[in-house]
């Protein structure tokens, strides 16, 4: 059995739950709970945490945290489209359907997208609808407004 390491960090947008082990971050999700942030992580799980917190003060807009997702083989084809999308840039559900190569495939894509477990690094937030709105985030659509707002040219004030 697989032994996985947790850790928590203060964001902007809540506690972020970071879960992982020497194999790579399996989660990183947001909450509203208020749990302490970890102070002392474990080593598998520090540079994940480093690397969110640079995001966060706005000094990093990519990630090179190794990954290990769990879910079925479409999913991580999903999750692995989603990685391409550049910081800042948006696309749409059809284009990145399209991407995937079936336009018939949208509701399939986008059932992936909300079951994507590792949040902001996997970028999911960065995928809108036809017309531009910002439809289906885990998190709340308040959530995917900040950070579509914090990667935008323009900036993000914080919510602290």
């Amino acid at each position: 059995m697989t032994q996985y390491k947790c850790a928590y960090l203060k964001t902007p947008l809540g506690t972020a739950k970071i879960i992982g082990n020497s194999d790579g971050i399996v989660e990183v999700s947001v909450g509203d709970e208020e749990i302490p942030a970890t102070e002392n992580a474990p080593d598998e799980l520090r540079e994940c945490m480093s690397q969110l917190e640079e995001y966060f003060n706005g000094e990093r807009k990519e990630f090179s945290v190794k990954l290990n997702p769990s879910g079925t083989e479409f999913q991580k084809q999903v999750w692995s489209q989603l990685l391409k999308i550049p910081f800042g840039q948006r696309i749409t559900y059809m284009k990145q359907t399209l991407q995937m190569g079936s336009e018939k495939a949208i509701r399939a894509v986008a059932g992936a997208n909300g079951k994507n477990p590792i949040w902001i690094i996997i970028p999911c937030h960065r995928v809108v609808g036809s017309d531009g709105s910002l439809t289906g985030y885990a998190g709340g659509l308040w959530r995917k407004q900040w950070l579509l707002e914090h990667e935008s040219p323009t900036g993000q004030t914080s919510l602290f």
